[in-house]
């Protein structure tokens, strides 16, 4: 049984509602066999007692009837009954046919809907078909149930308070950042063992009218300091309203720093401090069913096994699509941030103390065993390497980690972590230790999102305890987490207009009063967004941050990052990594960024090249990004390429990501190579008048079949790649006469001269005068190979091919008219590929082939007739193996995973051929190849500039030889 069907299945189940049948039914729509249906229906024994019969099948489910007002506490003690613990059901099942209750005994996830609405919720008991539910890659089991649950008690409260305004949006956001932190707290020590939990359960009514109430109370109290707390609590007649924490005879309360009475039942929750519960916002009101909600998320989730850095999830879990979709928001798995931190600056601490570890180990094995003065001397290593390790915990304490478009802080959560974990190795290393001098105030951030980054703010909080907590298991004692310490450096605003130096200053003071540029590290998953999708006044950050670049209009909106990451670090201690679309570091935006950055004397010191980002977040976000780190040239350091799981030691990464000098491919008019000249396709500028399928060829041949000798067959991208067929009208000057002689031509010859006068385009209107043809008029006359101009990714190959003198090649492929076969084995090599693959642009993660960048700057050697001859031999290999397969589309035949054996082979052997071009020695990667292309690139270049620089000189030679002979 599939989902659909199960879908359907509950579809009619609420169509023809029987509470009576109604789950026997529900077992059926997940199919359950009718025969075990039919010994339940039979069976009229009740297992426990309740309103009706309970229904019970044995490791599958418990079913109990109850009333509205027990439905939950109904749940909770089924769960703890030995009897139904005994029989092992995956799902514990209570309803009054209003409202469903449910408990996955396995997941330990609960479900509380409106019975009508089953079908929203049919995952729930997908594992009575057989289908487990889905797990997200790499993540944490209790992180997504948190994400999820709390996605659900928004949408439930929102139901309730609809937020309409910006303010009353904000006040929805500051509560659920201080629903986070009461759950965090109660699970994890800050708060008694569900403290928070409980005292709502026990204290406010289950219809939840009274919960916000009680909220407000609370909140009030959390941010109360313990010497502003008058009196032993009060309680009832204690002359205030306990309730809203402000003295009936006429005191103020500690929001205005006079002290404040606090109810018995509220005394025992300690003040938070830190700004959390500072401001006062409206708490929303609450129903039944949502008071159920938030009482299952604090009771029946774990919070201390949740990451702090999901909170990055449940953001986008509160947070309408469209915004979203407007910040660019991309929240980060823990191993994804991991590949920028460590060879950003984790793995250099890292190895500086497993360096001192290391020797300080291997002296202390020569303690003893030694003379007295040899003694002497280890005994003095043991010293200095304890002065070491003591300077490593100087320089970690004064490090400075910030993150320019912050989010919910997920970057700097995990720097965090690792710094506090290096921290207490050092300590274990010492065999002594103090309290963490890692100071959040050390942690700096920008975000534009208002409640993103209230909870950065608040997640540091929480990474700050669940740390301490490792620290008091590992050393037996840590900082108080009460009262939380402001932190101060996560600002609001938009980071393209803020001076970052405002934010993280660049300098700091030392213990001497000395003014030195503090260690920095920026670091981050800005916003993308490519020029087409950016907003007028994310334009408007592009105008203001990239002032003075050309077609800067044209870059990424990451691009703002990178040049103000670059004027930050230049000529100072700091270095920066962030992860980007793919797209800066190929075709035309590498000419317009690149030349900015290294010209600040900056350069790669790291990169990812590209790979598919997958996240924690609800909504998934799996795009083509990379990872770049930059630093200063005079800051020594090795540089490292990771590629598909490979790590790769360089002298130098250029803008392209590969080994090789810091070399800009720049747009060429013309090969650089002794190759023919590649050009667009014909462009029709005719309102699709020119242009037939089948049906309108056939339909001008039916009228006169003299009209032949006036279509040809048409191919572009599309259609060469899959096998399509169109065909056009094409007609030569002296036969346009005798074409529109037959009127149903010349009907679309008409409507083309229209479409071309109305035109606001002064070229177009131009056209008009030859009505009857293409804008462009190029065919060969002998063969043209056709490349199509976008192709997929994930083909090793671009499909190209060979067509007829008499087929015309449409502006969505290139075109090389009357070209020699050897010229195909060229482009369709790998090597060709590879090169294409670094400077072509994109579309979506598609190459996007341009003649101009990928084959007009392709370095190619000047080669004998003999290998052009064994070249031609290899280009017939691959269009036999095509050949044997001709029922297939090149879109079937290169698919990667579908690509026949025999044309895998004549490609592989293809390649060879081409590489032996270049030398003798097979390249041994694809690295390897890149770096000879682009030092032969390097070399032609260098030849065209030196042989126009001779002919310049010669010009002017005999432009003076002739004006001395005129003389």
């Amino acid at each position: 049984m599939n989902i659909a069907q199960i879908e359907t299945n509950l579809q009619h189940l609420i169509d023809d509602f029987n509470k009576e049948s109604f789950i026997f039914d529900l077992l059926l729509a997940y199919g359950t066999p009718k025969s075990t249906i039919a010994r339940l229906q039979q069976s009229s024994a009740s297992m426990f007692g309740g309103l009706g019969e309970d229904v019970v099948i044995k490791k599958k489910v418990f079913f109990r009837e109850v009333d509205n007002s027990n439905l939950a506490n109904e749940l909770e003690s089924l769960k703890i009954i030995e009897k139904v613990k005994k029989q092992d059901p995956r799902f514990i099942v209570v309803t009054d046919y209003e409202t469903l209750l449910a408990y996955d005994t396995k997941t330990t996830e609960s479900l509380d809907i409106l019975l009508m609405e089953i079908t929203q919720s049919l995952d729930f008991f997908l594992p009575w078909a057989g289908m487990e539910k889905h797990k997200g890659v790499e993540e944490q089991e209790a992180d997504v149930k948190a994400a999820e649950r709390m996605a659900k008690l928004y949408d439930e409260i929102t139901k309730e308070n609809p937020t309409q305004t910006h303010e009353e949006v904000h006040n929805l956001n500051v509560f659920l950042s201080r629903l986070l932190f009461c759950f965090f707290a109660e699970d994890t020590g800050i708060f008694e063992e569900n403290q928070f939990s409980l005292a709502i359960k026990n204290h406010t009514q289950e219809d939840g009218s009274d919960l916000n109430t009680y909220l407000d109370g609370l909140f009030r109290v959390l941010n109360t300091p313990n010497a502003k707390r008058g009196g032993d609590g009060g309680g009832v007649g204690g002359g205030r309203d306990a309730m809203h924490g402000v003295s009936r005879d006429g005191g103020k309360d500690a929001m205005h720093g006079v002290s404040t009475e606090i109810p018995t039942y509220l005394a025992s929750f300690p003040y938070v401090n830190g700004g959390l519960f500072r401001n006062q916002h409206s708490v929303p009101v609450f129903t039944q069913r949502s008071r159920r909600m938030l009482l299952d998320c604090g009771l029946n989730l774990q919070w201390r096994d949740i990451n702090p850095d999901i909170f990055g999830s449940m953001i986008q879990a509160v947070i309408t699509p469209e915004h979203r979709g407007g910040l660019g928001m991309h929240y980060t798995s823990v191993p994804n941030i991991m590949k920028v931190i460590e060879p950003l600056f984790l793995n250099e601490l890292r190895d500086e103390f497993d360096t001192i570890v290391e020797t300080r180990h291997a002296t202390s094995l020569n303690i003893g065993q030694t003379t007295s003065v040899q003694t002497r001397h280890a005994t003095s290593l043991q010293t200095r390497h304890a002065t070491a390790l003591r300077q490593l915990l100087k320089r970690i304490w004064n490090i400075k980690i910030f993150d320019p478009a912050c989010g919910s802080g997920n970057f700097l959560i995990i720097a965090y972590k690792e710094l506090r974990k290096l921290e207490m190795d050092i300590f274990n290393e010492l065999g002594t230790f103090a309290f963490s001098e890692i100071s959040l105030s050390n942690f700096y951030g920008i975000e534009l999102d208002d409640f993103a980054h209230e909870v950065a703010t608040l997640s540091l909080w929480l990474a700050e305890h669940q740390m301490n907590q490792i620290f008091r298991a590992r050393f037996g004692d840590a900082k108080p987490a009460l009262p939380l310490q402001e932190t101060g450096n996560i600002v609001q605003g938009n980071a393209c207009r803020i001076d970052w130096e405002t934010v993280c200053p660049k300098n700091v003071v030392t213990e001497q009063g000395r003014s030195e540029l503090a260690e920095v590290y920026i670091l981050g998953n800005p916003p993308y967004l490519g020029s087409s999708m950016q907003s007028a006044e994310q334009k408007d950050d592009m105008a203001l941050v990239c002032k003075g670049f050309e077609n800067y209009k044209n870059l990424d909106y990451i691009a703002c990052w990178f040049v103000k990451g670059a004027q930050f670090i230049a000529g100072g201690n700091a270095q920066f990594a962030f992860v980007s679309t793919n797209s800066i570091c190929q075709g035309e935006q590498v000419a317009l960024l690149w030349p900015k950055i290294f010209e600040k004397d900056l350069e790669i010191s790291f990169a990812h090249t590209s790979f598919k980002w997958i996240n924690n977040a609800k909504a998934n976000a799996a795009v083509i990004v990379i990872i770049v780190g930059i630093l200063n040239k005079n800051h020594q350091k090795n540089k490292f390429i990771f590629s598909e799981g490979r790590i790769q030691l360089v002298k130098n990464i250029n803008a392209y990501l590969a080994q090789g000098n810091n070399i800009i491919i720049k747009k060429q008019n013309k090969p650089i190579s002794i190759l023919p000249d590649m050009t667009y396709g014909n462009k029709a500028v005719d309102g699709g008048n020119l242009i037939l399928d089948e049906q309108a060829k056939n339909e001008i041949l039916s009228n006169d079949s003299n009209a032949s000798k006036f279509i040809r067959p048409l191919l572009g991208s599309y259609e060469f790649i899959n096998g399509a067929m169109r065909y056009c009208l094409w007609i030569d000057t002296s036969f346009a006469a005798e074409a529109m002689l037959i009127n149903i031509i010349n009907n679309r010859i008409k409507n083309t001269k229209d479409f071309r006068l109305k035109s606001i385009d002064e070229g177009a209107r131009k056209l008009s005068e030859k009505p009857y043809q293409f804008r462009d008029f190029l065919c060969s006359k002998t063969q043209s190979i056709i490349i199509p101009r976008v192709s997929s990714e994930r083909r090793k190959y671009i499909p190209i091919g060979f067509l007829n003198s008499d087929t015309i090649i449409l502006d969505s492929a290139q075109a090389i008219y009357d070209a020699d076969p050897w010229i195909f084995a060229v482009i369709n090599s790998q090597i060709h590929m590879n090169w294409v693959c670094v400077v072509a642009g994109r579309l979506k993660s598609d190459y996007r082939y341009s003649s101009q960048l990928c084959y007009n700057t392709f370095p190619f050697p000047p080669i004998s007739d003999k290998q052009k001859k064994e070249l031609e031999q290899h280009v017939y290999n691959i269009l036999a193996e095509r050949e044997k397969h001709s029922e297939k589309t090149l879109a079937q035949l290169y698919d990667p995973d579908k690509m026949p054996d025999g044309l895998r082979e004549a490609h592989r052997l293809n390649d060879l051929a081409v590489e032996r071009c270049y030398r003798s020695k097979p390249f041994e990667n694809d690295e390897e190849r890149l770096e000879y292309l682009f030092k032969l690139y390097e070399t032609m270049i260098a030849e065209e500039k030196e042989k126009g620089t001779l002919f310049e000189t010669e010009k002017k030679s005999k432009k003076k030889t002739l004006k001395g002979a005129k003389e």
